[in-house]
């Protein structure tokens, strides 16, 4: 590796770590120095205001109005700290919570713990996203391979790309009850018409001279399918499908709402009920470390399955 490459992956390298350090420091920033934002007081003393109680969130103009009112009446005046509203914890808080979610038992006994949340949402995602592709990348292949299945197919996933998927949740569950299965088809029908259209136009970008070549030497039209065309969209049907495994966790969030007492969206619901802000954002944090993480060994994967794809575009 020449020292201009090595030069230029550290620079990438500082860059990447530099878009997760900046949105931290900017939280940091709004959490720990006094005056840049916290609009609220958090009760330390509640003197001589009689419903203000220790540790309870306040806005700063009433603060001041109860403590000129306190004064004026010859009461003990209240005493509190700046402090950002409920819906936004310190990174501290929130990395409590992150440790916590998994080592403290739930408190309630209908609920889990958070790892079986998370690997509940993992299944529905899989399962999902697998039945999808399934029927959405061999449909995909043959429209963009066969004018014919194009001209009969396409019109029709072009008209349904565009139903909302949440629309049918109430219908999912008519049909398929009140448990996984519902939550499954939301998130097929949210990847399934994408899929198909998106796989489409993969094929038809293939080298058209690969399929001149492949008739010169006599293949059918199935040779021609199953030995030039399928083999050459690989790499780009597999980067395909990790943007769309990316929509897949999308509609989870959705899928989860319908009729669930299980999986993270039950989790973050649960506890924004009940005010615990910490803890939506912990599982916000492993939602996004979930699929950022599958994403960089999907990535690494693809390099191993098609290392002729990282050549042919200059990448070392």
């Amino acid at each position: 590796m020449t020292r201009g490459a090595m030069t230029q992956r550290g620079r990438v390298r500082l860059l990447t770590a530099g878009s997760f350090l900046l949105p931290l420091l900017l939280w940091m920033l709004v959490s720990y120095v006094p005056g840049v934002w916290q609009p609220m007081v958090r009760i330390v003393e509640p003197g001589g205001v009689s419903f203000y109680r220790v540790d309870m969130l306040v806005d700063k103009a009433q603060f001041a109005t109860q403590g000129e009112l306190a004064r004026a009446a010859g009461l003990p005046l209240p005493t509190g700290e700046p402090s950002n509203p409920v819906y936004l914890p310190a990174p501290h808080e929130v990395a409590i919570a992150l440790y916590t979610s998994f080592t403290k038992e739930p408190v309630r006994r209908s609920e889990v713990w958070f790892h079986q949340s998370i690997w509940h949402s993992v299944t529905i995602i899989f399962w999902g996203f697998l039945y999808s592709s399934l029927l959405g990348v061999p449909l995909g292949i043959l429209c963009g391979a066969y004018s014919p299945v194009s001209q009969l197919a396409e019109p029709f996933v072009e008209f349904a790309r565009y139903f909302p998927a949440p629309a049918f949740g109430a219908l999912a569950v008519a049909i398929l009850g009140i448990h996984d299965a519902p939550k499954i088809a939301i998130i097929f029908i949210g990847t399934f018409f994408q899929m198909v259209l998106v796989v489409a136009n993969t094929t038809r970008r293939l080298d058209v001279r690969y399929l001149e070549a492949a008739q010169t030497l006599g293949a059918n039209r199935l040779r021609q399918l199953t030995q030039v065309v399928v083999p050459g969209i690989l790499p780009d049907l597999y980067k395909d499908l990790r943007i769309l495994l990316g929509w897949a966790w999308t509609y989870l969030i959705v899928a989860e709402l319908i009729g669930t007492s299980s999986g993270i969206t039950w989790f973050i619901t649960q506890q924004a009920r009940y005010k615990n802000f910490d803890m939506v954002f912990a599982a916000l944090i492993i939602l996004g470390l979930i699929g950022l993480l599958s994403d960089l060994l999907l990535e690494r994967a693809g390099r191993r399955l098609f290392p002729w794809q990282e050549k042919r575009l200059g990448v070392s």
